[in-house]
């Protein structure tokens, strides 16, 4: 019998549509495994309904709970507005026959299930909201859509789950800069432009907030629009009333729907077992089917085996509680953990250290996983705090193992051949265990897991993971560091609050690891991750921390030889603007090119300011003006001194000299790497200002340093792949292939052939190849528009193979869901059937990912193999620069070197792949950089 509403009650009111959108986006596709129905986002969607189900059985449990959803179809917007909600795309195909099952679950597990015709669910969940508040009951909002703020107060506040934040009205202010009775307000004039809501244009949510704040609420501001004193604002809102005020209405929340139900017909009811599991077990949803069957305490049924395409819903049943960890403080506690992993053969392992740059950090503590739920943390180098005591700062909190006493009797178990490493980026920890004298080997790596079955779906950082596949937000290294001036290390970090963030690392770690890796087969992607993600970690590793000697004193002499052509150009353009002002200020280059000079294509952004963009100068600077051409100069150089020859030198080791940079092995969704702290892939190398600056890295003493570059090993790749014999056979002859090109296209001999036709061919050539426009074209090469088209239309009509290839690879991407390399690197393409803008580029990129996958693939197979080639050799591979890598080496044996290591790049595709050209390698060799390229 259903109780009356009131006073003691609490709603629960679910987002429906955004838990299904969320589920959806959190994994990567799934089907049913006996008919292939997609399941992904029911899959997800029934974990986080039962986790809601589940998390929510205590003091404050809710009384009655609902998920609302939205209906399809037009609703009563569209008559106020019928652009309303315009922009948005379909859904995705994939997720349209999900829609009804998500209700089907929702009524399985005997929740009222709710959608109205003609409203959205923010109008059902208002209304509800409405009449809990006045029945003298709470209403809680399980979502984090902002236009439900504007409901917040009284006894309503909202709960975003993903973020375990409760926004109230202070969280409402935080958001709109306004408490909730006034969102509507700042909503009407800031507009929406995901719902084509459209405001008042020029007004953001900052300045809606200001002028609401100063005129009380929209119908004053409206009614004094003409008080105000900035002329843009002023306008705006005189010349857009009718529009703020349908915006108005469109954004307002219905609170007062007619529903043909009550709250009291929303009492919390428990699942009936066999409808539950029935519904469960007809999804193949075998790991949760048994997790809901024990809870019952009933035999779950017999679930139809899966292919693991619903691996992501088998995660471990122990729950991350981060108050059960445990801290290890003795050689007791130690050996334990140690026996453990050898019983189990695995251990997942991660440091806390003082900092992130692996070359100067101290460890402080060591945290350890066998079993899911059961991770500890050793804490080793903590600091006491000091208190009033200035002398105590660098005195040990007490309670810790000593840190040598620890890595003596971790060492053996780190080394172990049999026990298996499992870690989260693990190349940071490997070098921090070099750095103390343990080679760990060998390793898993979450990181990589996921890098090699999802590129191009999401980041590969913990945070990211946990949040998608174990629905856990981790503790945020912010809670116990700060930020700013007042940020600490991590050795100034409580011990008990240590065990807690630092154990957690642990345990989602080897949970990721249990999802993860049955799916590298299921996925096909084990021999990638095998081959071409996990071998490279102690690679990179070895490389990272031997770095590059860089000569302190060049850069220097560098960094005051730009400063003084920078002061040159700035008296040039002084001259020629007829005046001095920052060079360095947009804003002021802008009124000085379009006010003062009146140059032509001056466009001022929201800010009022000219855009002064570097496609715009160079525009200014291709039509003959000085000034704009002057100032290009002047900020190539002044980039080149700031991110560069000064930050270069901060970058150079103390102890070693040299410089360490890091490479980020998951960072480009096509397998090429990145180099980070600092980046020594983007030293420029078209000017010579910018060829300049690799001289500054040297070799030591009685060393040489040797260049080994592919010879354009894309271009190869495409006439491979697209199977264009012409381009075959020239690079077989060793013939120039932009003048063979040229040749072909404008019918030039090539004993005939001028240097800018070439110039044009070889622009052609790499153009192509990312998918460049004629717009794209006749920027690069300084010709009109009409004629870069004309080029890219002739070089289709005399090379048909690579259209078709670009064709076929678009349309298996959006068949698919993703493109390959000729090495199984998947490279997931999940815009490609965008509308608008996104769809050009992702058409672009999805032409492109397979040639630079597929390159990126086969220098990773050569620097995989490199360590053993020149093993007996007095040479060190140092740095890897897109298609290039760069030795150290005696000068003795510089020769031999040369001829180990371009026997390795020019076979690194054998014998997975033979590619119909030959791989070629351009070797050069220097007392510097610049000399050796």
């Amino acid at each position: 019998m259903e109780t009356s509403f009131g006073k003691g009650c609490h709603l629960h009111l679910i987002d429906g549509s955004a838990f299904i959108f969320r589920a959806y986006h959190a994994l990567p596709p799934l089907t049913r495994k006996s008919d292939g129905l997609p399941i992904g986002a029911v899959a997800g969607f029934c974990n986080m309904l039962y986790k809601q189900v589940e998390d929510n059985k205590g003091s404050d449990a809710p009384t009655h709970v609902a998920v609302i959803f939205d209906h399809s179809g037009k609703t009563f917007r569209n008559d106020l507005y019928d652009l309303y909600k315009a922009n948005r795309p379909p859904a995705p195909e994939d997720l349209r026959p999900q829609f009804p099952l998500t209700r089907d679950a929702t009524r399985a597990f005997n929740i009222a299930c709710i959608e109205v015709e003609g409203f959205e669910a923010d109008d059902i969940i208002a209304t509800l909201a409405r009449q809990a508040d006045e029945a003298g009951g709470r209403c809680t909002i399980i979502s984090s859509d902002k236009d439900m703020m504007q409901l917040v107060g009284g006894g309503v506040e909202m709960l975003d789950v993903m973020k375990g934040k409760r926004i109230d009205r202070e969280g409402v202010f935080d958001k709109f800069g306004v408490g909730p009775e006034r969102v509507v307000d700042v909503q009407a004039l800031a507009g929406d432009s995901v719902d084509n809501v459209p405001g008042a244009p020029g007004i953001g949510l900052k300045t809606a907030a200001l002028l609401i704040n100063e005129y009380g609420d929209l119908e004053s501001l409206l009614a004094r629009a003409g008080e105000i004193k900035q002329p843009k604002r002023r306008e705006s809102l005189l010349n857009n009333e009718a529009l703020i005020r349908v915006s108005r209405s469109l954004v307002k929340l219905d609170t007062h729907m007619d529903l043909d139900f009550t709250l009291e017909s929303l009492e919390i009811r428990e699942p009936e077992a066999e409808a539950l599991l029935a519904f469960l077990n007809e999804m193949e949803f075998r790991t949760l089917t048994k997790r809901v069957a024990d809870k019952m305490g009933v035999a779950a049924p017999i679930v139809v085996e899966t292919s693991g395409a619903s691996a992501p819903t088998a995660l471990p049943t122990v729950a991350i509680d981060s108050e059960k960890y445990e801290c290890v403080r003795d050689a007791a506690g130690l050996q334990k953990r140690i026996d453990a992993a050898y019983r189990r053969g695995w251990v997942a392992v991660d440091t806390e250290t003082t900092g992130i740059n692996e070359m100067v950090v101290e460890l402080v503590g060591i945290s350890l996983c066998i079993e899911a739920g059961e991770a500890c943390y050793i804490p080793l180098a903590h600091r006491a705090d000091a208190g009033e005591d200035l002398f105590a700062t660098n005195t040990l909190a007490d309670g810790q193992m000593e840190l040598q006493a620890a890595l003596d009797m971790l060492k053996p178990m780190l080394e172990d051949p049999s026990i298996l490493k499992i870690g989260q980026n693990m190349k940071y920890d490997v070098k921090i265990f070099k750095r103390y004298g343990v080679s760990v080997a060998p390793i898993d790596d979450t990181m990589l897991m996921s890098y090699a079955m999802n590129a191009g779906l999401h980041n590969h950082g913990m945070d990211t993971l946990s949040e998608r596949y174990l629905d856990h937000t981790p503790i945020p290294i912010k809670s116990l560091l700060g930020s700013g001036k007042s940020a600490i290390t991590f050795d100034q970090v409580p011990v008990d609050e240590a065990v807690k963030y630092a154990a957690e690392d642990a345990d989602i770690t080897l949970r990721l690891w249990q999802i993860f890796k049955p799916q590298l087969h299921q996925k096909q992607v084990t021999t990638v991750y095998e081959t071409l993600e996990r071998p490279l970690v102690p690679v990179l590793a070895e490389m990272e921390m031997y770095g590059i000697k860089v000569d302190r004193d060049t850069l220097s002499r560098m960094s005051n030889a730009f400063a003084q052509k920078m002061a040159g150009l700035e008296a040039e353009i002084h001259e020629i603007a007829g005046q001095s002002f920052n060079v360095g200020s947009p804003k002021q280059l802008g009124e000085i090119l379009f006010d003062k000079m009146a140059l032509e294509g001056g466009k001022k952004g929201k800010t009022g300011a000219y855009a002064t963009g570097a496609d715009i100068l160079e525009d200014l600077a291709a039509e003959g003006h000085d000034l704009p051409a002057r100032v290009l100069d002047w900020r190539q150089l002044s980039k080149l001194k700031s991110t560069y020859t000064d930050a270069l030198q901060s970058h150079i080791n103390p102890e070693t000299g040299r410089v360490h940079t890091s490479y980020s092995i998951a960072g480009a969704i096509t397998g090429r790497l990145a180099s980070t702290d600092p980046n020594l892939q983007n030293i420029p190398v078209r000017s010579e200002e910018g060829r300049r600056i690799r001289e500054a890295f040297i070799a030591e003493e009685g060393k040489t340093l040797v260049s080994l570059d592919y010879s354009q090993i894309e271009l190869r790749i495409l006439a491979h792949v697209a199977n264009i014999e012409s381009l075959k056979q020239a690079f077989r002859d060793g013939h120039d292939i932009h003048a063979m090109t040229a040749s072909e296209m404008f019918d030039v001999p090539l004993d005939e052939m001028t240097p800018e036709i070439r110039r044009q061919a070889k622009g052609i050539n790499f153009g192509v190849i990312y998918g460049i426009s004629g717009f794209g074209l006749a920027r690069n090469l300084r010709i009109p528009r009409k004629e870069a088209q004309g080029f890219i239309d002739r070089y289709f009509e005399r090379f048909p193979g690579i259209r078709a290839y670009m064709d076929d690879t678009v349309q298996f991407a959006r068949d698919h869901g993703y493109v390959a390399t000729l090495f199984g690197r998947k490279i997931n393409t999940p815009e490609i059937n965008a509308k608008g803008p996104q769809a050009g580029f992702a058409k672009r990129a999805a032409i492109n990912a397979p040639i630079q996958g597929t390159a990126a693939d086969i220098i990773r197979r050569a620097m995989i193999r490199m360590p053993a080639a020149i093993k007996d050799l007095p040479a060190k591979m140092l740095l890897q620069v897109h298609d290039e890598l760069i030795f150290e080496v005696d000068d003795s044996a510089v020769d031999e070197t040369i001829e180990v290591v371009r026997n390795v790049m020019e076979n690194a595709a054998m014998p997975v792949v033979k590619l119909d050209v030959p791989l070629t390698v351009d070797a050069g060799r220097g007392a510097n950089w610049a000399r050796a390229h």
